[in-house]
């Protein structure tokens, strides 16, 4: 049985019938060597929790979400919180892209979010974690 809610990790809410973001919370998962994170889709009890704890909805941000303690990531800046906690060559990009404005960055990251579907389609239901990484995701 997956844990309830871990406060000790950064939770990763992530639309769970989007086949690029189940196949980016895989990345994750794989390259997670410090096992900083834990994962719920927005379609989950723990997302309606977690919108109602920040008073947020969190399925009309069109965003990939990381709470970590009592800060919300959205957009951009969840994405690089993310690689920047992550053991892959991508991490000197994380940094370089702190340098672009917000603005900009979160222009890309929308445009890309309002695609997704279109390019790499979906799912009907939400993805179903294998045994071995079962424990990082939360009911």
């Amino acid at each position: 049985m997956a844990p309830v809610l871990d406060y000790s990790k950064d939770i990763i809410l992530f639309d769970g019938v989007c086949n690029f973001c189940n196949s980016y919370v895989n990345y994750v998962i794989a390259h997670d060597k410090a096992n900083k994170f834990v994962f719920a889709p927005l379609q989950s009890h723990t997302a309606t929790r977690m919108a109602a704890r920040f008073q947020t909805d969190f399925k009309e941000l069109n965003s990939v979400v990381v709470i970590h303690g009592n800060e919300v990531y959205t957009h951009s800046a969840a994405v690089i919180h993310i690689v920047k906690n992550l053991s892959t060559v991508w991490l000197p990009l994380a940094y370089l892209a702190w340098l672009v404005p917000p603005f900009i960055r979160n222009k890309l990251y929308t445009a890309f979010a309002d695609k997704r579907y279109v390019l790499f389609g979906q799912s009907e239901s939400c993805m179903v974690p294998t045994a071995q990484v079962k424990h990082k995701f939360l009911n």
